[in-house]
């Protein structure tokens, strides 16, 4: 049986969107004409690849035929690239967008000269993997975390970035002054989440390893609202990367963090049984200017991580002090 790749496109479009008008719409065609398309690949197929009775949903064929369905894309894509010259585009997924983590992987894809990229927004950790595993992104971006009752099974990580970790506190905290803290000094403090904290993994652990015990969280409203509240809140303090961009009109103080110093683990995650063309080479990427700007620089002496980055580091870098 021959497949035609412009069946099995609007079967995995209508399998993203589980809605045939939104569907259509992303393949700029009519909805009659999608309803044709899934309607003759399930002729072809000799299954019924959607349920349509109360509402849109993929029936169990429908389940089995996605996974290979999507790889039958990318086979096109890459026939096709072999042909015309033109590279393959990796779609990146990235989350934790208040630290800026486009700014890393700018930096590696710029090493390597043009690479076809196409980043796009993650929520969080949660709904990149799930967008991993269903095969909608190719990479992600972002702080890995152990996910409950094993929804990260199957993908695959490696830690790129180790990122120094500062305090951000107003003008009037009572440390606003200070050279320098340890995160034991922010004890009596409140931190203040971006988000919830219960979707902030690297705080939360923080927090709990440094008996931070008075915390403040809420809806993510973007970094100013954020600064504001730290700016105007005396005791409020937040973590952010040291690297990382602050408004620059909100007199926000930046101190470091010693004795010992936080560290944000960076990585990218991708599904092994898809590895993308690219990977590769952006691991490379990522390989030459973490060696030179020393990105995985880590003394257990000296720094902090959550215990849960361990692992991570130990396959991945070699410890130094």
């Amino acid at each position: 049986m021959d497949l035609d790749l412009a069946l099995v496109r609007a079967f995995v479009a209508t399998a993203r969107t589980l809605h045939f008008g939104r569907a259509a719409e992303e393949l700029n065609t009519s909805q009659q004409a999608l309803s044709k398309r899934i309607a003759r690949l399930e002729e072809l197929l000799a299954v019924r690849l959607f349920e349509r009775q109360g509402g849109v949903r993929l029936s169990e064929a429908g389940e089995r035929f996605l996974p290979a369905a999507r790889e039958a894309l990318v086979a096109g894509e890459r026939a096709v690239a072999a042909v015309t010259g033109a590279g393959p585009v990796v779609r990146i997924d990235t989350w934790g967008h208040l630290y800026a983590p486009m700014r890393t992987v700018a930096d590696a894809v710029e090493a390597l000269g043009p690479v076809g990229c196409e980043p796009g927004p993650g929520r969080d950790w949660p709904s990149v993997a799930q967008a991993l595993l269903r095969g909608d992104t190719d990479l992600g971006f972002g702080r890995v975390h152990p996910l409950p009752d094993g929804r990260d099974a199957g993908l695959t990580q490696r830690l790129v970035r180790l990122e120094p970790v500062d305090a951000v506190v107003g003008p009037s905290h009572p440390l606003a002054d200070a050279p320098a803290l340890r995160p034991a000094d922010l004890r009596d403090s409140v931190l203040w989440s971006p988000a919830e904290l219960s979707r902030l993994d690297f705080l939360r652990r923080f927090a709990d390893a440094f008996h931070i015990t008075r915390r403040h969280d809420g809806p993510n409203l973007g970094l100013d609202h954020l600064a504001q509240h730290i700016r105007t809140e005396p005791e409020g303090f937040t973590l952010f990367p040291a690297d990382a961009p602050l408004p620059d009109h909100m007199g926000l103080r930046c101190i470091p963090l010693v004795e010992p110093t936080p560290l944000y683990a960076w990585s990218l995650a991708w599904r092994e049984s898809s590895r993308h063309p690219l990977l590769d080479t952006l691991l490379r990427g990522f390989t030459e200017v973490g060696r030179a700007r020393r990105w995985l620089e880590y003394s257990p002496q000296c720094d902090w991580l959550p215990d849960t980055d361990h692992p991570k580091l130990a396959d991945h870098s070699t410890p130094t002090g």
